[in-house]
């Protein structure tokens, strides 16, 4: 039997098109070389297994029994070596993260690039979205860490803050300067576009409630799905958008950008990582919880 393990392949194949031609290119051997093998077979077998003809060939009972023990057999092979890998990659440790795009970009890549240098056998994968969705799919367990904006409540996690971000609205000079020379008698919250995120993104929700307590209605409104989005139409003088200060400082020293005083401060607020209560102590974990960077928005 050993001798026709590589014949039983051949033999399979070639049964599995139909075609010896067919088996050739598959297997990258000449056709006479696998019609030796398929005769080679037979002797050995002392039977036929294929009955030629113009169109291919075509299984013959005995042929027919042969294919469904070697197809098991196969399968069987085919799972043996899918186990190991398995196996394998269960041996790889992983850590499953979820943040939104903007704290992915501004937040959490100078601490990956830590942890990554202390841990580069680890393997990481990333999804995007938002805060709510990423606490979704902490309930779920389908990720094991977040970096999200604390919301207002928060029951049954682990919430490691690290550190405060400030919303505010900025444009450009050159839009301020248009504003006022058209509708010089208006107020700017009324003439203005102002640019924000969509309504289910928790930036959004914060600067809702604090302008609603503040009493002040903005007239034009145009979402933008990223908050790089907004910056760059700010940049280009669309509108005014509503970002987070932290990340357009270096915009603003440069004056590429200004601040719009639009009667208060936003208050600062939390971002921080998040886990499940019972994986504070993973090992994979943790070093977010205890070894927190300082952050460079510049």
């Amino acid at each position: 039997m050993q001798d026709n393990l590589s014949l039983y392949y051949i033999f399979y194949t070639v049964a599995s098109t139909g075609s010896i031609s067919h088996s050739s290119r598959d297997l990258y051997i000449s056709q006479p070389a696998i019609s030796k093998a398929i005769q080679k077979l037979e002797r050995n077998l002392d039977t036929i297994l294929f009955n030629r003809n113009s169109r291919g060939v075509t299984l013959t009972p005995d042929g027919e029994l042969l294919f469904e023990k070697v197809k098991a057999a196969l399968l069987l092979l085919d799972e043996g070596e899918s186990s190991i890998r398995h196996n394998r990659s269960r041996a790889i440790p992983k850590l499953r993260l979820g943040a939104s795009s903007t704290l992915s970009k501004y937040v959490l890549l100078s601490h990956l690039k830590e942890y990554i240098d202390r841990f580069p056998h680890v393997r990481i994968t990333i999804s995007c979205q938002s805060t709510y969705q990423t606490l979704q799919l902490l309930d779920e367990e389908k990720i094991d860490l977040g970096l999200i904006g604390r919301p207002q409540k928060l029951r049954g996690y682990f919430f490691q803050p690290l550190l405060q971000i400030q919303d505010t609205f900025v444009c450009t000079e050159q839009y301020l300067q248009n504003q006022k020379k058209l509708y010089p008698d208006e107020s700017l919250l009324q003439t203005a576009t102002f640019m924000m995120l969509d309504d289910d993104n928790i930036t959004r929700q914060t600067v809702n409630t604090q302008l609603k307590e503040h009493r002040i209605e903005l007239s034009h409104i145009l979402e933008v799905t990223t908050m790089d989005l907004l910056i760059q139409f700010a940049e280009i003088g669309l509108g005014i958008a509503c970002v987070i200060r932290d990340f357009v400082e270096k915009e603003l020293k440069e004056g590429t950008l200004i601040e719009v005083p639009v009667g208060f401060l936003f208050p600062r607020r939390e971002i921080g990582f998040v886990c499940r209560q019972k994986d504070t102590e993973s090992s994979l974990i943790a070093p977010f919880f205890h070894n927190a960077a300082d952050i460079d928005f510049s």
